[in-house]
């Protein structure tokens, strides 16, 4: 069955006789969400689009209630960038850069720095954390090190954004893969690297790989929803402020008027006066 092209989706696929898997990404209204209000600078914009998609894609993997979050952080004029997705793919993130930024390759926008992943899911106690340098000359090249050192499978990664959309495909050899066709990883990467950027955020799943694999094998599978998921949350932010404890809101109050909170990853902005921080701590 095909899908309208205007979706958020995640659909993967399998090359059976060739022993590779695949997943193509798309987010249009999730991807316009996230980014509604922020007025990133266009270079800004393509990397947190780029992000979202393979953030999307890998979290797709999760098999059990969890969150999964990246960050990227570096040195250059693009300082972090903030994705997280949980089993549900419910997508939110952020970028934090100056307010002008050129357009430059990806390296020198963001530096020397490091991806951090970190997974945390409901079975466990502790988050689990692991921390990679950046290395790659874009977003897809980072994500490819990263995931080719931390699952040891050849990994390809083609994305693309516009304001409108940001997409991708990933390709991943699996053990088998040699053994059915000792040349298949390599046609396969070749084919996908022909791709171009207004295939990927246009077409549908079934017309690009049609396009791209017209001679091989491949099973589709349903799509999974994606959404942009940030809501507030004013229960988290009246518990945390009642950790910090009466005496230290009063006194904030007294040296500004009001407690302002400001959620940086979701855009929302938690108020509090005096007669909102009175009833934190006395409730009847």
């Amino acid at each position: 069955m095909e899908y309208p092209v205007a979706r958020n989706y995640v659909r993967p696929f399998l090359f059976e006789h060739l022993d590779i898997r695949g997943a193509l990404v798309r987010l249009d209204e999730a991807w316009q969400a996230l980014q509604a209000g922020r007025h990133y600078p266009p270079p800004v914009a393509r990397l947190l689009g780029e992000m979202s998609a393979v953030t999307a894609l890998i979290a797709a993997n999760l098999k059990q209630p969890g969150r999964m979050s990246f960050q990227l952080k570096g040195e250059g004029p693009v300082g972090m960038l903030v994705l997280d997705c949980d089993e549900r793919l419910r997508l939110r993130g952020m970028a934090r850069a100056g307010a002008e930024v050129a357009e430059a390759p990806a390296p020198e926008l963001l530096g020397h720095g490091r991806l951090a992943l970190t997974l945390d899911l409901a079975s466990q106690q502790q988050p689990w954390q692991s921390l990679v340098p950046l290395d790659g000359d874009g977003i897809a090249a980072i994500f490819e090190h990263y995931l080719e050192r931390s699952e040891q499978l050849p990994t390809r990664l083609v994305l693309a954004t516009t304001g409108e959309a940001a997409a991708g495909l990933f390709l991943q050899k699996l053990p088998d893969a040699e053994r059915r066709d000792v040349d298949g990883w390599q046609r396969i990467t070749l084919l996908a690297d022909t791709v171009r950027p207004e295939e990927l955020t246009d077409l549908t799943a079934m017309q690009l790989i049609g396009r791209l694999f017209p001679e091989e094998y491949v099973r589709l599978f349903d799509p999974r929803p994606v959404s942009y998921h940030c809501p507030e949350d004013w229960p988290k932010v009246e518990g945390m402020l009642r950790s910090l404890g009466r005496a230290e809101c009063e006194a904030v109050l007294r040296e500004q008027g009001e407690i302002r909170i400001h959620d940086e990853i979701c855009g929302h902005d938690y108020r509090f006066d005096a007669a909102r921080v009175a009833a934190l701590f006395d409730p009847a």
